[in-house]
């Protein structure tokens, strides 16, 4: 089942994904994509600052990953620069490191993501407005939407 959103704002969409955070686990994966400017990064932004990220948090796009610390680690990743290869990345790693991990562009790597996964697709309906479309891979990420949503 799909949970759809609507964000007037990139305030309220940061306010979406600080209530996620609310939620969050070890290894929670979520793998964001939408056009460019969609708002991708914010989204990441407003989770890092939840979780209590003192650093800016800014797009990942030429380093492909960067670590933040917060209550949990935050493994943020942009794999556009990929073209579908992970190529010198191990994910696997990442996701198994106990912290919460944030990929933009995902479906650029669609195969290479976990079974359990949190997919949010970010459609840009105008300037200002957005569609988050949330799709749960896995009970525990069913679990989250039900009770933040």
């Amino acid at each position: 089942m799909d949970y759809k959103i609507t964000t007037k704002n990139e305030y309220e969409t940061i306010e979406v994904a600080q209530n996620l955070e609310t939620e969050k686990f070890p290894n929670m994966v979520i793998c964001l994509s939408g056009e460019l400017g969609s708002g991708k990064t914010m989204f990441a932004k407003g989770f890092g600052d939840a979780m209590g990220v003192k650093e800016e948090i800014t797009s990942p796009t030429f380093s492909i990953v960067k670590e933040y610390e917060g209550e949990l680690a935050l493994y943020h990743m942009d794999v556009y620069r990929l073209d579908g290869e992970l190529a010198g990345i191990d994910l696997n790693e990442y996701l198994a490191k106990g912290g919460v991990t944030i990929i933009e562009w995902a479906d650029t790597i669609k195969e290479s993501l976990p079974k359990e996964r949190l997919d949010i697709d970010i459609k840009i309906i105008d300037e200002n407005k957005r569609v988050l479309v949330l799709k749960p891979h896995g009970e525990k990420y069913v679990d989250l939407c039900e009770g933040v949503l």
